[in-house]
């Protein structure tokens, strides 16, 4: 009696992550950390397509090596039937695996509440959660959650600077940017501008911003409100400013900066660094035969799609620069011009497909990565220790790129402002050369030069984030007021005193 009383006292929570790689991992990561931080009274599960299942579950094998100390956290998995997509082979289901030419597909499928809330929404009654944690993209699950009387959290992957960014630009018409630039309006810190071409599509296809937050509060905003919270894969040591303003601005109910979610938990951060033997791989192990910080890391993320020509033109420019590099490419068809492997030699290593890129950052040898500027990766590199040069593409990486630079200043663009054109768009985006790459690489890496100054700054932010994580740091009290706040919530049917 006494054990079945205490099983219905289990606080059940389900989480719900877009088809996206760089969505699944931290919705994983955040249903570990939730599990972890009350074991054996939270129990969390990942709500995935079938497809994406092996995802989640990769996530939480990697976890295995510090998960002797999680206690008896538990994460489970369910999940529920990706919708016919006309276009789409069978099993196609993420943002991150698709034909870059297809994956618009995934994407109007996925923002389509009437094609998708269906099964979400039979999963969430038949599982009965008591708290559901749902992607921004899926905002309607906060309905769902209404009617059912159990709290819902929305849960931002992305930073709080970029979100901001986001919410506050639509309130700028850029038909009339000053020089085809535009700044956002309503920022704290320094001012932030960026070329139109820079921007993401929905905010350069003006039919696509209509209403938002041109004095009326679209359907987004209002289910928004009528969350719990948002929780942020964030710490407050990194976006101080950023994070007050977001708590300020009206737009949330309450906010919980819970991140980077990438690190162990509390309990287990001294046992994962003192007591557990680190990974295996054959890039790590090419890693131990170079010198302390003097390899380039470069990768661009799972949603970018680099074209055959300027992947030639990064090849060469490596070659060129005569840095030490490991070089992660996800174009498994893409070959490196004629004799490049023979020229490079033992100096360099080309990576196809998947590599460990929190144990990569995390190696001594490594002094500087390349990065697409999404969110995962800068607070990787952060939690690492490691400076950066920026190289954004798509979505919100641009302005990402000015938190990186201007405000947090862990590292330079690797194209200087005016060399070209950069596009959100790839067919506008000017190709950058093979000289400029050489030039970029080889500058920051110089002794005494940028990379050594950026490095002593994320040094100090690498401290911050651990301190965040850890027994007694912000992100840790945040994780735990947000149990205790969604506790309190299922008790009054959903609703909850927290302001």
């Amino acid at each position: 009696m006494a054990s079945s009383a205490k099983r219905s006292k289990k606080l059940r929570i389900l989480l719900v992550p877009f088809f996206a790689t760089s969505h699944i991992r931290p919705f994983t990561d955040f249903a570990f950390h939730l599990a972890a931080a009350r074991p054996g009274d939270v129990e969390a599960t990942v709500a995935v397509t079938l497809a994406n299942a092996p995802v989640v579950q990769a996530a939480l094998s990697s976890r295995e090596p510090c998960g002797g100390h999680g206690g008896d956290a538990r994460v489970e998995v369910a999940t529920y039937a990706f919708p016919d997509v006309d276009g789409l082979p069978p099993g196609v289901e993420n943002m991150s695996t698709v034909k870059a030419e297809d994956a618009w597909r995934i994407a109007a499928a996925a923002f389509n509440e009437a094609v998708m809330r269906p099964a979400q929404e039979s999963l969430i009654k038949a599982s009965s959660p008591d708290a559901i944690v749902t992607d921004l993209h899926f905002i309607w699950n906060a309905g769902i959650a209404a009617e059912l009387g159990v709290p819902c959290v929305a849960f931002n992957v992305g930073g709080i600077f970029p979100t901001l960014a986001l919410w506050r630009l639509p309130a700028v018409d850029i038909k009339d940017a000053a020089g085809g630039s535009v700044t956002v309006p309503q920022f704290p810190g320094p001012d932030i501008s960026l070329p139109v071409t820079e921007l993401p599509e929905f905010l350069r296809n003006q039919e696509l911003v209509f209403e938002f937050d041109r004095g009326t509060e679209n359907r987004f905003m209002v289910e928004l409100k009528r969350c719990l919270g948002v929780a942020a894969n964030t710490f407050i040591g990194l976006e101080r400013e950023y994070c007050e303003n977001y708590i300020d601005s009206g737009f949330v109910r309450r906010a919980y900066f819970v991140g980077p979610l990438s690190l162990p938990p509390a309990a287990a951060a001294t046992a994962a660094v003192t007591g557990v033997e680190k990974s295996s791989s054959a890039c790590l192990d090419w890693l131990d035969t170079m010198p302390a910080h003097s390899v380039v890391y470069l990768c661009f993320g799972s949603l970018t799609n680099m074209s055959e020509a300027q992947l030639d033109e990064l090849a060469v420019g490596l070659e060129s620069s005569g840095v030490p590099f490991l070089w992660v490419v996800r174009v498994p068809t893409w070959e490196p011009p004629a004799g490049w492997k023979e020229r490079v030699g033992s100096r360099g290593m080309l990576v196809t497909g998947w590599a460990p890129q929190t144990d990569i950052l995390q190696h001594p040898a490594v002094g500087a990565f390349v990065t697409h500027c999404g969110w995962n990766s800068v607070l990787e590199t952060v939690a690492a220790g490691v400076p950066v040069l920026t190289w954004p593409m798509v979505f919100e990486q641009f302005i990402i790129e000015r938190f990186v630079t201007q405000v947090a200043s862990i590292g330079e663009r690797l194209w200087p402002e005016g060399a070209g054109r950069r596009s959100t768009r790839h067919e506008e985006h000017d190709l950058i050369p093979a000289a400029a790459i050489a030039r970029a690489v080889a500058k920051f890496m110089e002794h005494g030069g940028a990379a050594d100054a950026a490095r002593r700054r994320v040094a100090e932010l690498s401290a911050k984030a651990r301190a965040a994580m850890a027994e007694g740091g912000t992100s840790h009290r945040d994780l735990h007021q947000l149990i205790d706040d969604i506790v309190e919530a299922r008790a009054s049917g959903g609703e909850t005193t927290a302001t």
